[in-house]
């Protein structure tokens, strides 16, 4: 144990990898992380410390720590004093190696209970801006959509089940913690998340490369007091039916050299569109 009679949590010094207790730092697979513990929810790995301690001040549950780090700054004893019921393991950066494939951003990983989670009625009950992913498949892009969605208050994502998961270490990077900020929910196949969502109230905004679009700019779009942008997958983007089920289907002006954005950068073009009034 290493630690002092100063502060209330203790490190648990460790020569190797393989004890049964640190196995689920050695998955390297996140998919089977998330199904671990079937049905019910799985587990995550949080990197480095502002992203857990967002994690932690969403509320998740920390059910231990990896850590390199034997004498941290003052951020990571914070972490260190609110984890202090859970173990906190501590081996150098030759022990810490044995994770091939990880790089431990910060000195820091902690394994953390997943949540179930809510349902699309009772995720948008008090929600006025909210953005809805179809098969985002790129953690980069989750994460950078979920950054833009903080920045620019949106309220809350929905994401389909062929979604990449907000909780892969990438997309938490990418994110910066902002995945724990804003709440979100993945949806079944069979859910039929427009009808909800009108039954609710919202407007619907297809984001598609349409010539039977408007300007994101477009007055009517941002006269709805509540609104889903609908964002879609990364090479062909949302299906025909969502398109034509939609209230809007809007497009960003730009110059004709280029067709398209990225799905993360057309995020954040379209969330700051529509906060310039909100905000």
């Amino acid at each position: 144990m290493i630690g002092n009679s100063n502060c209330s949590y203790r490190l648990i010094r460790i020569e190797t990898l393989n004890l049964p207790e640190l196995e689920v730092y050695k998955l390297r697979n996140e998919v089977q992380l998330l199904r671990i513990n079937e049905p019910d929810p799985g587990i995550f790995i949080c990197e480095s410390a502002k992203v857990l301690r967002r994690a932690l001040d969403a509320g998740y549950e920390p059910i231990s720590i990896l850590t390199s780090l034997d004498n941290p700054d003052e951020e990571i004893r914070r972490i260190y004093e609110v984890c202090a019921n859970v173990p906190i393991y501590y081996g150098d950066d030759q022990v810490l190696r044995e994770l091939s494939g990880y790089a431990l951003t910060g000195g820091l990983f902690a394994a953390m209970k997943r949540r179930k989670m809510s349902s699309v009625e009772e995720m948008v009950a008090d929600k006025n801006v909210i953005a809805v992913l179809e098969n985002v498949q790129n953690p980069t892009n989750i994460g950078a959509i979920f950054r833009s969605a903080a920045a620019m208050g949106v309220e809350a994502v929905i994401l389909t089940s062929d979604c990449s998961d907000p909780l892969y270490r990438r997309s938490e990077r990418v994110s910066m913690g902002t995945v724990f900020q804003i709440p979100w929910t993945k949806i079944d196949k069979k859910c039929d998340y427009i009808s909800i969502l009108a039954d609710k109230g919202f407007a619907t905004v297809a984001m598609a490369l349409s010539d039977n679009s408007v300007s994101i700019r477009d007055d009517k779009i941002k006269e709805e007091k509540r609104l889903a942008i609908i964002l879609g997958n990364e090479g062909y983007g949302l299906s025909e039916e969502t398109i034509k089920r939609s209230n809007y289907v809007a497009k960003i002006p730009m110059n004709p050299v280029v067709d398209s954005l990225n799905v993360g950068a057309a995020s954040a073009v379209m969330f700051w569109e529509i906060s310039r009034d909100r905000l």
